[in-house]
């Protein structure tokens, strides 16, 4: 039987991480179309090739590593290798190396699969320039329109990021995988909460995905003298901001569930100095559910409160929507096999949502798609302190491995 060899696979995630971390913070910095996000894939394309794998990349820098059949369809399983800025080891590159794990293991075992595994490390799936854009590229839902308007948060054109690696990103459309390559597609993420440690549950197995809303937004006011200009006659961004962010609380209770998350992060300041009252706040407000009506809902209710802060404080307004994804509920019949595979390796496993993005979500649109998570201590990431113990990792990589064995060498399974 073939069997998971732990040392080899923590080899391989270190391996992964001697790309972008910060010796100052302990935390990671690959973020999309970064250098070391590049270098991370050049070197994980190299161990492929050296395990006999056949390596292709497509135009948004999706990597693949087939074993198995060189024609017909494949069972895509990976993650994405790019982090948030001062990101944690585990997000996502785990995921990589458990799937590489998992081929090394059935090669090892003498396994010939009928239906061919290809080991996947999507590009810039943590969202630097709004979406989930390796997987979206994959099940050909990014369009055009969107690649050539996107922009991080500091501004960047996604276009500018994407030639600066060498690609041409009027090609992204041919990404998108041709009707019946993805028999399934398989990832093994951190659950990135702290539901399954709490519980004391080795694994987790994902029944849906919150859907997440991206906007950027505006206030502009009046930048002017801080010991001058009195209080009534102020139209002070900072202030319609703060007063914005305090009502989210109130949203969340009055048109939300227990899996609403609303949450604004980088905030930008102009002018940005002591004796200065803001004339502008820009900042990024991101919502989730897994419900899309409740999205919808909670969206209103925040442009209300926008509308509200923006005239107590005699500001003007302006919402971008960087990014919508809904919410997606993952393939039942997959699912059905993470459950038979965690049975057959002894391993308890909880089905639970997920409150995270992942590119399972947006490849069940192609494809049926799977998802299983693994404790985090603590519940953190998306920061240097994420970590997941090695004796928490291997039962969800055995259960991949199990799941992977029975779906290629049973050829494509359909729902």
């Amino acid at each position: 039987m073939p069997r998971i060899d732990p040392d080899r696979l923590r080899r391989l995630l270190d391996g992964i991480n001697a790309f972008g971390r910060d010796p100052l913070t302990g935390g990671f910095d690959r973020i999309g179309y970064s250098a070391a996000d590049m270098a991370a894939r050049d070197w994980v394309a190299d161990e492929m090739r050296r395990d006999g794998l056949a390596v292709r990349r497509d135009a948004v820098g999706n990597l693949f590593g087939r074993f198995g059949p060189s024609e017909g369809p494949a069972i895509l399983a990976g993650s994405h290798l790019d982090t948030v800025p001062q990101g944690g080891a585990f997000d996502g590159a785990l995921g990589v190396a458990v799937a590489l794990e998992c081929v090394r293991a059935l090669r090892d075992a003498d396994v010939a699969p009928v239906c061919a595994i290809e080991v996947t490390a999507t590009a810039e799936e943590e969202g630097r320039f709004g979406g989930m854009l390796g997987s979206q590229a994959l099940a050909g839902i990014a369009g055009a329109e969107w690649v050539s308007g996107a922009r991080d948060a500091n501004g960047v054109r996604l276009t500018d990021a994407m030639r600066a690696c060498g690609l041409d990103p009027a090609a992204a459309d041919t990404a998108a995988l041709p009707p019946g390559h993805a028999a399934a597609f398989l990832e093994l993420h951190i659950e990135q909460g702290p539901v399954l440690e709490a519980a004391g549950m080795p694994v987790g197995i994902v029944t849906g995905v919150s859907g997440c809303c991206v906007l950027q937004i505006t206030l502009e006011g009046t930048a002017n003298h801080s010991g001058t200009t009195p209080m009534p006659v102020r139209a002070d961004a900072f202030a319609g901001l703060a007063r914005m962010a305090a009502a989210i609380p109130a949203i969340a209770d009055a048109v939300g569930t227990d899996q609403s998350r609303i949450t604004i992060g980088k905030v930008a300041l102009h002018p940005d100095e002591v004796h200065t009252i803001p004339g502008r706040a820009e900042f990024s407000v991101v919502l989730r559910d897994t419900d899309e009506g409740v999205m919808r809902r909670l969206r209103a209710a925040l442009e209300d409160a926008l509308a509200d802060a923006a005239a107590a404080h005699r500001l003007r307004t302006k919402v971008a929507e960087r990014s919508w994804i809904a919410p997606t509920a993952l393939d039942g019949p997959l699912r059905d096999v993470l459950t038979r595979a965690a049975a057959t390796c002894g391993h308890a496993a909880q089905h639970m949502p997920s409150g995270a993005g992942h590119d399972a979500q947006t490849m069940q649109t192609l494809c049926p798609a799977a998802l299983i998570f693994v404790p985090s201590r603590g519940g953190i990431s998306h920061a240097p302190q994420e970590h997941t113990d090695w004796a928490d990792i291997l039962p969800g990589a055995e259960v991949m491995l199990a799941a992977l064995k029975e779906l290629a060498g049973n050829g494509p399974r359909r729902p």
